[in-house]
């Protein structure tokens, strides 16, 4: 079953509680935040899955508010991001829609996000890779959309340079970025450089990622965030070899 067919069967997500399973909850007509876990027999798997979808779906739609300009565009970019089918565009919708009208505010999405996945583990860094993709949408990233991630980045359990670093895969802004990127000191030997990627290569490869409960349908994820850890690799590599 898609991950579409879980969230909508909202069984995965009975057992969750906070403002996730909230969500589910009202979805299909129901409360289920106190209903007891040992009740329910929803493979552990599953809800990891379902946990990080809602945590996607709520902390894009509150996204969307955060420049003050609530458009269609960061929905859309969430729709091409993660492989909406089709026959679930009215359901994702509805949860994209009750997320952004939702009392509970983004911080407690982010805060229950953490405490399920472990602060900075590598599945929060794609949820926040992708908020990042859907913040650039319209092309660029506001100074509201900025400091929104951040904060988001910041409960998730990136701070810093860990922020830093995946704001650079996103915001191009400094000639150090390909070090920052690969999370190295700027001007750092090749040898470390090599050393740095192989292990962010060996951390991200999108197996480990499906394996820790990122769903398939959200593969494009891991998918660009390569794509930028290996164009850093290339430019640093083409300078030494230029030198």
């Amino acid at each position: 079953m898609s991950i579409w067919g879980k969230l909508i069967g909202g069984a995965a997500g009975l057992a969750l509680g906070g403002p996730i399973g909230a969500l589910i909850g009202i979805m299909i007509g129901h409360a289920f935040v106190d209903v007891a876990v040992d009740r329910l027999r929803t493979p552990e798997a599953d809800k990891r899955q379902v946990a990080f979808t809602i945590a996607a779906i709520a902390l894009a739609a509150k996204m969307a508010r955060a420049d003050g300009h609530a458009g269609d565009e960061e929905f859309q970019a969430f729709r091409r991001l993660f492989q909406v089918d089709p026959r679930e565009e009215a359901n994702v919708t509805r949860f994209y829609n009750l997320a952004r009208k939702s009392v509970d505010g983004f911080e407690a999405y982010a805060r229950q996000a953490a405490q399920l996945f472990g602060e900075g583990s590598p599945i929060l860094e794609d949820l926040l890779d992708a908020l990042f993709l859907i913040a650039r949408a319209d092309g660029y990233v506001t100074d509201d959309e900025m400091a929104y991630l951040e904060t988001v980045g910041t409960l998730l359990g990136f701070k810093g340079g860990a922020f830093a670093r995946i704001r650079s895969r996103h915001v191009a802004s400094h000639p150090d970025d390909p070090y920052v990127i690969l999370g190295v000191e700027p001007g750092a030997s090749m040898a470390d450089v090599r050393t740095a990627y192989r292990k962010l290569v060996k951390q991200h490869h999108p197996d480990r990622h499906i394996a820790a409960g990122v769903p398939t349908e959200f593969i494009r994820v891991a998918e660009q965030r390569m794509a930028a850890i290996n164009a850093a690799y290339r430019t640093l590599v083409a300078q030494e070899e230029a030198a």
